[in-house]
């Protein structure tokens, strides 16, 4: 067997392996934080869903995944994997045999999964009641050794064994109901070569810059091209999903670091990213709180960091939306702005509020331990951004502006007027009046306003930041705190979004100097830990998910302002 280079190896416990535009991916982890000895075909359809376990019939292999190829190692034996585009699989074997079985040894008329012989192909096919999709095995050469539970009911084993003893190649389809029998045009070398110059023009659109000084990088880019989904269900739009792990969603903030991330180099991607949750857009204005394939959640909303994310993203892209694309934008702004000015203020009060700390994004952090329904300064500092940019999209069709300039310096004053101590930012409750000041890093977040902020209190805010700096980068809660959790999820861990929008916003106010520090510290972070949902802010170690869509985006934002800043000597 002899296949192309296939781009960077990377560790298959952390990273799934998987394919742009599919709903599917192999890996161990088969539910959150659950990890299985054996490799699965997990989907995403209806949720994260184990389908088939791929167990060598030789223990001990050793797994060696790349972005275009995916093998299992015995000695001088493998098996090897490549994507027949996104919902089929090609699997070959070279004197070592392979189990494909269900994952689910129970059938009922509401669970688990059936394997019938077709006959109209004599392809076999896996039926899965939880992901509502068949997955037929096709055999191409060499023959299919034993065949167990085929039309069994209620509890047994379900599989197909290829054999040990000779070469073999196979098809895995993912698919809904009916198809024409397989035909591969493409022999499985050919398949690997059109993969990797796939992801080799990827990577090079999103990641022109990458240097040695940014190792990273294309390991960064698989993460984002490999969790990228097709059209489907709920999601209406190609999508980057959060992961192709449990986090197998699209959040209304984190996708507007995978937009920025993909604006220069594949604009058309990061114009969806940014529109997915507008799509979904509820009467009152607000955004979703979450999007999968099978559900779209409106229990919390997310924090409006979208005029942040949307004047960054147009920098970015490489030719300006045009107008029919902004008109529809200024709406759909407008309309997320207006709902926090008139859903999210209490009768009376120049401040919006939040309902629970998962509004904000920082679902537990220490801001919110005496009260939940807040008045918060990063909540009226992003709302403000949002609002001057929605001014400035009015201006630019021709709109009113006034309105929203207006609410934006009524906030403004109120977010210091109210909230401003004269070190850093309390939160209030809007029943009672009470103010209080925490340890959070979410106390520190309006200094995202950047040089909109007066001088004295953006270097009140550089000085509160500097005392969350560790080693590996900004600890959401000092490590000195009482209330300091290593694994505490917004309780002390590093995260990538609070990482860009404080670098960006400090650069902006005027301090550089920590900014450069904050940037070195994240990429090094990722560069030793990978891309992690969170990372232990004291020993850098990555926590959660381990494959998380927007910490990989971050790392390719900031390095590559790095590389930029580098080049024009700023």
């Amino acid at each position: 067997m002899t296949v192309a280079p296939s781009g960077p190896e990377f560790p298959i416990q952390d990273i799934p392996f998987s394919y742009r535009g599919s709903w599917f991916n192999i890996s161990p982890v088969v539910a959150e934080q659950t990890y299985t000895e054996d490799l699965h075909l997990v989907s995403h359809q209806t949720g994260l869903h184990p389908v088939l376990r791929l167990a060598p019939a030789v223990a001990g292999t050793t797994v060696v995944a790349a972005p275009a190829l995916l093998t299992w190692r015995s000695g001088d034996d493998r098996i090897e994997a490549v994507y027949d585009g996104p919902d089929t699989l090609r699997v070959r074997g070279r004197r070592l045999g392979l189990r494909i079985a269900a994952a689910a040894h129970t059938l009922t008329p509401f669970s688990g999964t059936y394997l019938y012989l077709d006959p109209l192909d004599g392809s076999h096919v896996f039926t899965s009641y939880e992901t509502g999709r068949r997955y037929r095995i096709t055999v191409l050469s060499g023959a299919l050794g034993q065949a167990e539970g085929v039309q069994a009911l209620g509890t047994a084993d379900r599989f197909l064994d290829l054999p040990d003893d000779q070469t073999w190649e196979i098809a895995i389809e993912e698919y809904a109901t009916a198809r024409r029998p397989y035909t591969g045009s493409r022999t499985f070398d050919e398949l690997c070569r059109d993969r990797s110059s796939e992801f080799a023009a990827f990577v090079d659109a999103v990641a022109p810059w990458r240097t040695a000084d940014t190792p990273a990088a294309e390991l960064a880019a698989y993460v984002l091209w490999s969790a990228t989904v097709a059209p489907a269900g709920f999601v209406t739009r190609p999508a980057v999903l959060m992961s192709k792990h449990w986090m197998d969603k699209v959040w209304s903030w984190d996708h507007c670091f995978n937009a920025i991330a993909l604006a220069s180099g594949e604009p058309e991607l990061a114009w969806h990213q940014f529109q997915l949750p507008f799509d979904h857009q509820d009467e009152a204005g607000a955004l979703p709180d979450s999007i999968a394939h099978s559900e779209v959640l409106h229990n919390y909303v997310k924090p409006p960091i979208h005029g942040w994310a949307l004047r960054h993203l147009r920098r970015r892209l490489p030719q300006p939306p045009d107008r029919a694309a902004l008109a529809q934008t200024y709406d759909r702004m407008a309309r997320w702005t207006g709902f926090w000015l008139d859903a999210r203020r209490a009768p009376g009060h120049d401040l919006p509020h939040y309902q629970h700390g998962n509004d904000s994004g920082w679902d537990n952090a220490t801001t919110f331990d005496d009260d939940r329904v807040l008045q918060t300064a990063d909540l009226a500092a992003f709302l403000v951004s949002q609002l001057r940019c929605v001014a400035d999209l009015a201006a630019e069709l021709g709109e009113p502006a006034d309105r929203w300039s207006r609410e934006a310096d009524r906030i403004y004053g109120a977010m210091l007027r109210d909230l401003w101590d004269g070190e850093r930012f309390t939160a209030r409750s809007p029943a009672t009046g009470h103010r209080r000041a925490s340890r959070s890093l979410l106390d520190l977040m309006p200094v995202a306003l950047g040089a909109d902020l007066p001088a004295p209190v953006a270097t009140a805010l550089a000085r509160g930041i500097d005392s969350h700096l560790t080693k590996h980068g900004l600890a959401t809660e000092p490590t000195g705190s009482a209330h300091y959790l290593a694994d505490g999820y917004w309780r002390g861990p590093i995260w990538a979004p609070s990482t860009v929008l404080i670098e960006d916003g400090l650069r902006r106010a005027g301090h550089p100097g920590i900014a450069d520090d904050i940037s070195r510290r994240f990429l090094a972070l990722c560069e030793k830990s990978g891309f992690a949902e969170n990372f232990d802010a004291e020993t850098g170690d990555g926590l959660r998910d381990r494959a998380y869509t927007w910490t990989a985006s971050s790392y390719l934002i900031l390095a590559a302002a790095q590389e930029e800043r580098r080049a024009t000597g700023g």
